[in-house]
């Protein structure tokens, strides 16, 4: 039978799995091979741990466990994983705050104890160190889609979308055009949180020159953040589902041309056209791209 570990119900091994080990906003359920995380709904638990809803952590997957004093009354039980292990984590690249490392298990002080005792049993059954090959914490579930400042970001496993918002993208994307990246043409994604500046994500190409200098507002393969664009807790478990998708190609794959982009409403058309008329009207299209662009959407009906 399953429980909620507590001071008077310590087990003698780690065998006994099915233990749960319950903090704030979260509880680790301690299994034979793995480390199965819950995270718990409400307005107090981060968004991000909202997002994932679980994650489990296979014990190969782990580096080491620390267990070190938190803030008024606390202590806090940590798994650190080995580089390479979670995609989630690989796309993150040290960018979230404390409170929001989905691997942190915050305690009351009196059960430092306890939490001790599970970080001894988890150490006791850490083999593996350095690097690791291969993902081995599974990425989050597709589809995903959120919505950044110049666009709506999609992914459904196979292709990255991006559906420019007249509002927020810059007259070179507009000119571009929506796109739409097969995984197989991906070598990686370069995500920046939306809590810094210049907060972004860009999808990296085999077939192009590595540029990631370049002014993203201005980038086709980049989607911009902003103020209430482009959340953490939208957009990282996005760029960890692509990473994840591209890593799972073989390296020999040949890149493959990117999928069509499917065939629009035509009212849609006719909103996009009447855009691009108001961007020729003031001046920031010229004549011959203002037709070239016109009968490209045209063509899609």
């Amino acid at each position: 039978m399953r429980g909620v570990a507590t001071e008077e119900h310590v087990p003698h091994t780690m065998s006994r799995m099915g233990d749960v080990l319950a903090g704030f906003h979260a509880a680790w359920e301690f299994e034979s091979d793995s480390v199965l995380i819950r995270y718990e709904r409400g307005i107090r638990t981060p968004k991000l741990f909202q997002a994932l809803g679980e994650r489990r952590v296979p014990l190969e997957a782990i580096a080491g466990v620390t267990l070190t004093p938190g803030r008024r009354g606390t202590v806090v039980l940590r798994v650190e994983l080995r580089p390479g292990a979670d995609p989630l984590m690989e796309a993150a690249a040290g960018q979230l705050k404390e409170g929001g490392d989905p691997y942190r298990l915050v305690l009351p002080a009196e059960r430092e104890t306890l939490a001790e005792y599970y970080a001894d049993e988890l150490r006791a059954q850490l083999t593996q160190s350095g690097a690791a090959d291969e993902f081995l914490v599974g990425a989050p579930d597709v589809p995903l889609s959120f919505k950044a400042y110049d666009g709506k970001a999609s992914f459904d496993g196979e292709n990255v979308r991006f559906r420019w918002f007249w509002t927020g993208a810059s007259s070179a994307k507009w000119k571009a055009g929506d796109q739409s990246f097969a995984v197989a043409e991906l070598s990686g994604v370069e995500w920046r949180s939306p809590e810094v500046f210049e907060g972004h994500l860009r999808l990296l190409r085999r077939d192009a020159v590595d540029d990631r200098t370049a002014q993203v507002d201005h980038d086709p393969a980049a989607v911009v953040f902003g103020l209430g664009y482009g959340p953490v807790h939208e957009s990282l478990p996005f760029a960890a589902a692509v990473l994840s998708a591209v890593r799972d190609r073989s390296a020999g794959d040949a890149a493959v041309p990117a999928a069509a982009v499917p065939r629009r409403d035509p009212a849609d058309i006719a909103e996009r056209i009447r855009h691009l008329g108001e961007l020729h009207q003031a001046g920031l299209v010229t004549d011959e791209e203002f037709s070239s662009k016109k009968a490209e959407l045209l063509a899609e009906l």
